[in-house]
């Protein structure tokens, strides 16, 4: 099953909450009451979001995060990378010669053609579209509200 992280699911949050905010910038705690997650996790996130290149900070009392470019140009695939590392369906899919069978495998090539065609399909999905912004429309993102049972929002609220 191809699935996407936890981390990566509340990151996307955290981009389309920091989209809404048409370039104010926003403190970490801020973030984490508005999307109603954990401070440390939104901490965790922004980070890595900043190393990824998709959010910017800014020092000082009119300080915060925010995206570093319009939400219009940050694609679903680069949310993936910062969040979860490059996209591989297999460990052949990442690079070519990466896997010690790849000249004797059969079906390698076809995992990495699979692979390239999943990443061309998130690299035409734009922030924008993920936070539902093509309208206008700007929902307040509360995270717990797909938190289905104690276990998971125990996890949640842990970091």
């Amino acid at each position: 099953m191809l699935k996407m992280s936890r981390l990566t699911d509340y990151g996307t949050g955290v981009l389309a909450y920091l989209a809404a905010a048409e370039q104010v910038p926003h403190s970490a705690s801020e973030v984490a009451e508005q999307t109603g997650l954990p401070a440390a996790t939104v901490s965790k996130i922004l980070k890595l979001l900043t190393r990824g290149g998709l959010v910017s900070s800014q020092r000082g009392a009119q300080g915060g995060y925010l995206l570093a470019r319009p939400a219009t140009d940050i694609t679903a695939a680069e949310v993936l990378d910062a969040l979860d590392g490059p996209l591989a369906l297999t460990e052949c899919s990442v690079e070519t010669g990466s896997c010690e069978l790849e000249a004797s495998c059969l079906v390698g090539n076809a995992w990495q053609r699979i692979n390239v065609a999943i990443r061309g399909a998130l690299d035409e999905i734009t922030l924008a579209e993920l936070a539902n912004m093509q309208a206008g429309y700007r929902p307040r993102v509360d995270l717990r509200a797909i938190v289905s049972s104690p276990g998971k929002l125990a996890r949640l609220e842990r970091g």
